[in-house]
């Protein structure tokens, strides 16, 4: 279950598994589809959906897939900045921060993003009426791609409060 990068360890989860149909002249042409989620535990987190003709086929294809869609979320401290809330159909999920040693209460769906993202104390409630898990799983993921600015926006927030800081080039280059 694990992949070793260059300088970074990216662990998978497999979230679904389902033999899908396609309907031909012929007859029924059996396919199956994974749906991985990838995380370094360090804030890259990614969602990946893949068919094949075999188990092993779909999921090595998903976890490529889903190493090109990662994105990168904040940590503060064990846990997200702010809560934030997020709809995609019948989906919707609500996150919210957590005090340390809460642990991460999460559905089982929000639970794998979480935790392959790096989450140790977050609380998160899944409000959509849906039990589709491929769509909370891309609801989850779109909550945490809300906080992909936060850096950003600190940034702002501080100079404008004018307190004196080394600006982002500057601290990657140390």
């Amino acid at each position: 279950m694990t992949k070793t990068d260059s300088e970074q360890k990216i662990d998978y989860k497999v979230v679904e598994i389902r033999r899908v149909a396609k309907v031909t002249e012929g007859g029924k042409r059996l396919k199956i589809r994974a749906v991985v989620v990838v995380g370094n535990h360090q804030g890259r987190v990614g969602i990946g959906i893949a068919k094949g003709d075999d188990f092993s086929d779909a999921v090595s294809k998903a976890k490529k897939a889903a190493e090109k869609n990662m994105i990168s979320v904040p940590i503060i401290n064990g846990t997200v900045p702010y809560s934030v809330k997020a709809k995609i159909g019948a989906a919707e999920i609500l996150i919210k921060p957590a005090k340390s040693g809460k642990g991460l209460v999460a559905g089982s769906a929000a639970r794998n993003v979480l935790a392959l993202a790096g989450y140790k104390d977050v609380s998160a409630k899944i409000l959509g009426v849906t039990k589709n898990v491929l769509l909370n799983t891309f609801v989850t993921l779109k909550a945490l791609s809300q906080y992909q600015d936060y850096d950003k926006k600190k940034y702002i927030k501080e100079l404008l409060k004018g307190k004196k800081l080394v600006s982002q080039s500057e601290s990657v280059d140390k």
